[in-house]
């Protein structure tokens, strides 16, 4: 958590070398403005500084859920490549969700269900 508020973290394993461009996409939304901020791995030894990792994201109430899995969906669809998005919980739990084919709506319960009820699981 960051200041009490829950976080979720964004990953795009194979695919890290969008993750600025995920990162610009989520700044410039209204309704994450503040919310967003890149996490980078531990540097390797001789490494200046570590790459980029993970993207954080803020959530709390307010429907900051509804708006990221909406970013989401529509940075995807603007993808030509095979990507996937691992979203997680502090607790553990994630959600996985494959560009090919991404369900707005299905990716809003399932990031609402995330963030709301730590024994549910999402419906991928």
């Amino acid at each position: 958590m960051t200041d009490g508020v829950p976080e979720l973290r964004l990953r795009l394993p194979g695919a890290a070398a969008q993750l600025p461009s995920l990162l610009e996409w989520l700044r410039h939304e209204d309704g994450l403005r503040g919310r967003v901020r890149a996490v980078h791995a531990p540097p390797a030894p001789g490494e200046m500084g570590g790459a980029l990792d993970v993207l954080a994201v803020a959530v709390g109430s307010g429907g900051v859920g509804a708006v990221l899995a909406n970013c989401l969906s529509t940075w995807i669809a603007q993808r030509r490549s095979d990507l996937r998005i691992t979203v997680s919980a502090r607790d553990g739990r994630t959600l996985e969700v494959d560009a090919k084919g991404v369900d707005p709506q299905a990716l809003v319960r399932d990031i609402e269900r995330l963030l709301s009820d730590p024994g549910a699981e999402p419906d991928r």
